[in-house]
């Protein structure tokens, strides 16, 4: 069994000993905690960060398996890590955790007898609830790995290291760092271009052409509807339609949808509550990104749905055969560079005291005209406008 386990291992070490760039978050694995859960929805690249982790071991200290594999649920979690504890292996890598339903369990118990044994997870978005329920809270610390910045495709896509940009120094000083960067990179807004429709997962660079990149990512997405989301919730599988009868709405909509809570849990047959559920569950599992309106009264309710980023955006729109706004683009691009940003009725969108309306290179200041700390981001390489920010730049300090 582990011999097994191991000669999978060595062919996977194989084929990513190619890959020389490293993500912030390896520093966060590569530390002395016992157990790390990196998180993330399919396809950000977990399973490469755990390889490269994993590539300063030998195969008698670390192993590494997939809980999806099919030997897992025979032996269980338990067995086939003692297993390998008693052969002298100190150091565990189990990918897709979620996907053994007693996970939780298992991982606890090896956590808490066997004090010298280090741990790394990954999995679905969604394990933070159900570590809650086996009180592996205080135990595990989590990481959790986004899809690919702009700076980090343009650093894969290049061989090349963009410098670190702060927000602050962005909007103070976009004008000059704009022109500097695009005149030593001549090609960096057609490859921002390009990121919008392919670069914000790991995978296009091993994806032959655009069709390749784009089957690989509906088969993710398919995957994270069938797979990840029964696997972690409570959900009987005939349900699992609503969730695409929502993502198609979303996606028909053309321009970003607006959340009328009532009248979405009507037209697809299930209550406001359910409803909300399931908006948290596609907002956690990576598809969605859900915008609240900017209030002083909290609420839990959406003001407005986007994708979690373009390139689920032209992938489903592709399937569908539906023509994409570029305003909708640009709009999904950048609420995307933020955690915390609201929709406001002033301009676009509001981040911390800060208004931004987003548009085209033609577009005016009149929605946000005298309103102080406002900027438009605007789909252009360059400018000179102190009040105008190139779109792509905000894909460097994400």
């Amino acid at each position: 069994m582990i011999e097994q386990l191991q000669e999978k291992q060595r062919k996977l070490l194989h084929a990513t000993k190619n890959i020389h760039y490293k993500r912030d978050a390896y520093d966060f694995i590569n530390s002395d905690e016992r157990l790390i859960a990196l998180i993330g929805a399919r396809g950000v690249g977990k399973t490469t960060l755990l390889l490269q982790y994993l590539s300063q071991f030998t195969l008698d200290e670390a192993l590494y398996f997939s809980a999806d594999d099919i030997s897992i649920a025979q032996y269980g979690i338990i067995e086939i890590v003692e297993k390998f504890y008693t052969l002298g292996g100190r150091v565990v890598v189990i990918d897709e955790v979620h996907m053994f339903k007693e996970w939780a369990g298992h991982i606890k118990n090896l956590y808490d007898f066997n004090s010298d044994l280090t741990i790394r997870i990954s999995g679905s978005s969604m394990l933070n609830i159900l570590m809650q329920s086996h009180d592996l809270s205080r135990r595990i610390v989590t990481k959790e790995l986004d899809t690919l910045s702009f700076k980090e495709y343009f650093e894969i896509k290049n061989d090349t290291i963009l410098p670190k940009i702060s927000y602050e120094e962005m909007l103070l000083n976009h004008n000059n760092l704009s022109f500097e960067l695009t005149q030593k990179y001549p090609m960096l807004y057609k490859d921002f271009t390009n990121y919008l429709k392919i670069g914000a997962y790991p995978f296009f660079s091993t994806s032959k052409d655009d069709e390749s990149f784009t089957s690989k990512l509906f088969n993710s997405i398919e995957k994270i509807i069938y797979e990840d989301i029964p696997s972690t919730n409570k959900i009987r599988f005939e349900n699992l339609s609503v969730f695409k009868k929502l993502i198609y709405k979303v996606l028909a909509s053309k321009v970003p949808f607006q959340v009328k809570i009532d009248t979405l849990a009507k037209d697809l047959g299930i209550s406001e509550p359910t409803l909300y559920t399931y908006l948290e569950i596609l907002d956690k599992t990576g598809i969605f990104k859900s915008i609240k309106k900017y209030s002083t009264k909290q609420t839990k309710k959406p003001e407005k749905i986007f994708f979690k980023n373009t390139n689920i955006l032209y992938t489903l729109s592709s399937d569908q055969k539906i023509a994409i706004d570029i305003g909708t683009v640009r709009e999904t691009f950048f609420v995307n560079c933020f955690k915390d940003i609201y929709y406001s009725d002033i301009g676009d969108f509001k981040v911390a005291d800060t208004i931004f309306e987003i548009g085209g290179k033609n577009k005016k200041f009149e929605q946000i005209k005298g309103i102080e700390k406002s900027f438009l981001a605007i789909d252009i390489d360059t400018t000179t406008n102190k009040y105008k920010v190139p779109l792509w730049m905000f894909g460097l300090v994400c």
